[in-house]
């Protein structure tokens, strides 16, 4: 979650606990997530990252060991993994020994004494330490955030969707190189607490240092998150219509009781409708578990980052919570391939929130969302590049689609229900996220898929061929246009889409009073109307569709706030210039 339109609000700006020195600018590699792999870490399966953190948030500290168990699928010569270079690295080791490595631009290398086969499972381990790189505006700048509690205390998350997990740990930077397992055992100052992904398997205190043990299967990568602060917890249990029990977990900043306790009542209607239309909650071993963070929100597995400040909301349920939590399904267990397919995690769980409102109160509101989306579209670039992209190439609305694998992801597949019927679109969905439509809790595991994946899903369900509907919104920029011309008794409509593409949309029309299906073959289709009888196109609002006034409107908005910007500035100017005057 990294948009920075529509319903999102400004991160809290938090003061720092303390001044460090400036630490060296990240490498290109270590700022971008998504890079190609090696042809050493195509052959690597990490099966377990056993990870020891220590945070000392009065130096902003990172002491960390990292021991990762590895899968080859092929003879190795040399071991690679990312990890920023800025750490200060004192030791690494091939099971047990000492072996030659490098780190110039933060892929590590690491020479092997002698070849490894196809099959070993060698243990590497890391010991590193430093100044963990610092998010300037978590979660859109990567990193971690050292706060302050209101109550004083130090208040530490991450986020690192857009950078990835080598801020953190020596890890494969890629959405196809999860862990099989992730175990963390996190080194706090007591009474500090830390929250992070799977399931605690202990706690122990000595000296001033509390550290905490967390097990997880299969993150994603950058859903790895170390929280820390003066959280108390509020905890229930889940009776799910699967037969499971899942526990629910909400670790908040104390003081902070009764309003934690309006947002923990949200989790289990939130739960019921995802598992009602989605499927069972796929961690449900685990937990739902949510932390309160200092940045805005991020999809962290098992322990999704919430920093909305409990704000009221005119849907009557905090759209954060429920963003965020949508990723457990799209996102965590549905992980894209590539990010060029980054709509699989953020277009889903963007049309979760609309669809939700429909689940509790019905068309109105579900319309109203959509509408505030639509307002919003960007249509500088197609939400699909059809090539490899980094993360930031994705989110970055100069170089790539940018709030549009939100809003034009989730806009797409409300047309694409309305076109292929309730049945097919939620099937296709279940299938999409756990490979069966009828999954059941334990089994089923986490998913990784593609653009090209999900077609051919929807074409197998529907037993037709979409793949034009696909191209023309996702892998072109501009929306198709309706266009409409009465000639005699006749209504005749065309749809005018990008590059000429095939586009045989179906559309109504509103003629009269009565509400006509119109079958465009060929994209091209007409309608009986009379000389005194008015028309509506699309009166239901089914299809995403290019709309003039939307694009006016959104210029004038554009227009105006450019005005007042430069309004701005002028008087900076001249109240700077007053106040030079005056004090000479």
């Amino acid at each position: 979650m990294r948009r920075t339109t529509g319903w999102l609000l400004a991160c809290l700006a938090m003061p720092a606990v303390a001044l460090a020195a400036e630490p060296p600018p990240l490498t290109a590699t270590t700022a971008a997530t998504g890079l190609p792999r090696t042809p050493e870490q195509l052959a690597t399966t990490i099966e377990l990252a056993d990870l020891a953190f220590k945070v000392d948030p009065a130096r902003k500290w990172l002491d960390a060991d990292a021991h990762l168990t590895l899968r080859l699928a092929r003879p190795l010569q040399a071991l690679v993994v990312d990890l920023d270079r800025n750490y200060t690295v004192s030791a690494v080791e091939v099971d047990g020994r000492p072996v030659r490595w490098s780190n110039p631009e933060g892929r590590m290398r690491i020479a092997l004494a002698s070849p490894l086969p196809a099959g070993a499972r060698p243990v590497l381990h890391i010991r590193y330490a430093g100044h963990p790189h610092e998010a300037k505006k978590a979660p859109w700048d990567g990193g971690i955030v050292w706060a302050t509690a209101p109550t004083g205390e130090p208040w530490v998350a991450t986020a690192v969707q857009g950078e990835g997990c080598d801020l953190l740990w020596p890890c494969i930077d890629h959405p196809l190189a999860k862990p099989e397992r992730v175990v963390q055992h996190i080194t706090v100052p007591a009474p500090l607490v830390a929250a992070s992904n799977g399931v605690q398997t202990g706690m122990e205190e000595k000296d001033g240092w509390r550290t905490y043990h967390w097990s997880a299967r299969q993150p994603a990568t950058y859903a790895i998150a170390l929280n820390i602060g003066p959280y108390e917890l509020l905890q229930a249990d889940y009776k799910s219509r699967y037969g499971n029990t899942i526990p629910l977990r909400f670790w908040y900043l104390k003081g902070r009781r009764a309003q934690a306790e309006g947002l923990f009542a949200q989790f289990a209607p939130m739960l019921e409708f995802f598992e009602e239309m989605i499927g069972p909650y796929p961690f449900g071993d685990e937990k739902m578990g949510v932390v309160e963070t200092p940045h805005l929100g991020m999809e962290h597995q098992t322990i999704n980052a919430y920093g909305n400040d409990y704000r009221k909301a005119e849907t009557g349920y905090d759209w954060l919570l429920q963003h965020e939590f949508a990723h457990e399904w799209f996102g965590n267990q549905l992980t894209n391939t590539d990010w060029d397919d980054f709509w699989l995690h953020e277009g889903f769980a963007t049309y979760m929130q609309p669809l939700y409102l429909q689940w509790l109160r019905g068309d109105m509101e579900y319309d109203a969302a959509l509408m505030k989306m639509r307002s919003v579209l960007m249509l500088k670039h197609p939400v699909v590049a059809g090539h490899p992209m980094l993360e930031k190439d994705v989110s970055d609305a100069s170089r790539g689609p940018g709030n549009d694998v939100y809003y034009k992801g989730a806009l797409m597949l409300h047309t694409l229900r309305g076109l292929i019927g309730d049945d097919a679109f939620f099937r296709s969905i279940r299938e999409l996220v756990y490979g069966s439509d009828a999954p059941r809790p334990g089994q089923f595991k986490p998913r990784q898929a593609s653009t090209d994946d999900f077609v051919a899903i929807v074409n197998r369900v529907t037993g037709r061929d979409y793949r034009w509907f696909f191209d023309a919104y996702l892998r072109t920029v501009r929306l198709p246009a309706l266009l409409a011309e009465r000639d005699g008794g006749r209504l005749r409509l065309r749809w005018q889409v990008e590059g000429g593409r095939p586009f045989p949309m179906p559309v109504q029309v509103r003629i009269g009073r009565r509400v006509v299906e119109v079958p465009m073959t060929g994209g091209q289709g007409a309608v009986a109307i009379a000389a005194d009888e008015s028309y509506t196109l699309d009166p239901h609002s089914k299809v995403l569709r290019d709309l003039p006034y939307m694009a006016e409107f959104q210029q004038d908005q554009a227009e105006r706030a450019r005005a007042a910007a430069e309004a701005a500035k002028a008087a900076a100017k001249a109240a700077t210039g007053s106040a030079a005057t005056e004090t000479r």
